[in-house]
This record gives structure tokens, sequence and C-alpha cells, in this order.
């Protein structure tokens, strides 16, 4: 009895907190989301501010050609895209230690019937040589495939902070012209 009151009271709890949450997140101003801090100095009261945001808003998408929560959702995107590529990386390559060896063996059979007529030793030593050679070339291509990956992602991440450092001047501009003091 004990562990269900418990556990009904911790669910009861998180629903608590989690109704809390949305509350805040509901009344988050437009630059509070976005991070950017205002401060009224002519005493505009809440609902101007919020107009005067939105009026902003607007003025900033259109001057940078950018908005900021469709940049937001574009990012995770890529993000999800970068990871994605990099799981098709590390599955690649499976196999190629075998495919070396049986490559390997062949040769080495090769070799070792020519050289000592052992065909089986030198195919033996062949398939190790072919493996150790097979898996060191695959670990060195899926290294950069995986650095042009992470190359390309921190290319995109920089460009997007970029398009957002912009959008929030402009947006800045705009409020202090309406007579906000403005960080961000």
């Amino acid at each position: 009895m004990r562990r269900m009151t418990f556990g009904v009271f911790l669910i009861v709890a998180a629903v608590a907190v989690t109704g809390a949450a949305q509350d805040e997140t509901a009344q988050k101003s437009l630059s509070a989301t976005m991070d950017v801090y205002v401060f009224p100095t002519t005493g505009q009261d809440a609902a101007q501010q919020s107009t005067d945001e939105a009026e902003c808003y607007q003025w900033a998408v259109k001057n940078t050609g950018v908005d900021p929560f469709d940049l937001a959702k574009k990012a995770e995107q890529q993000q999800q895209q970068a990871q994605q590529q990099q799981e098709q990386i590390a599955q690649a390559g499976q196999g190629a230690g075998a495919k070396g060896a049986v490559g390997g063996a062949a040769a080495g059979a090769l070799i070792g019937e020519i050289v000592s007529d052992d065909a089986g030793k030198g195919a033996a030593y062949g398939a190790a040589a072919g493996a150790v050679v097979a898996r060191r070339r695959t670990r060195r291509a899926k290294a950069e495939a995986s650095q042009q990956v992470e190359k390309q992602s921190q290319q995109a991440q920089q460009a997007t902070a970029e398009q957002i450092e912009n959008f929030k001047k402009a947006f800045s501009v705009c409020l202090e012209a309406k007579e906000y003091m403005v960080k961000f």
C-alpha cells in the first residue's frame, strides 16, 4: 500500500510540475523566448510592450529575411540529419575485415605455393594481413567521413548562430527606437 501511495504521489507531483512549466512557458514574452532582455524606459505597460515586440519581430523578419523560430526548426533538422549520417558511417564497412581476409588468403595461397609449396600456410598469413589492412582502411575512411560530417554540422550551426545574431540586432534596434532598453 505504501508503494502505491508513493507512486500516486510521484505522478501527482510530476503533473503539477509539468503544469507549472507549461504556465511559465505560456507567460513568456516574445523577447524572453529569444533570450532578449527588454526594459520599458518610458513606463510602457505589458500590453504595449507585447504589441511593440510583435511589430519589431515582424520588422526584423522583413529586414533580415530570418525568422528565428524557423531557423530553430531547420537547425534541429540539420542536427538529426548529421546524427543519421554518423550512424550510417558507423554501420558502413562492416565485414571489411572478412572481405580483406578473403582477398589476402587468395594472394597468400598463391605466394605460399610459389615460395614454399605450402599454399595453406600462405593463405593463413595472407588472410591475417588482408583483414588487418582492410580494417585499417575502413577505420581511416570512417574517421574521415565522420570528421567531414562534423565539420559540415559545425559550419551550419555557425551560420545559424550568425543569422540569429543579426535578427536580434534588428529586433533590438526597432525596440530601442520605441524607447526600450534592450540587451541580448
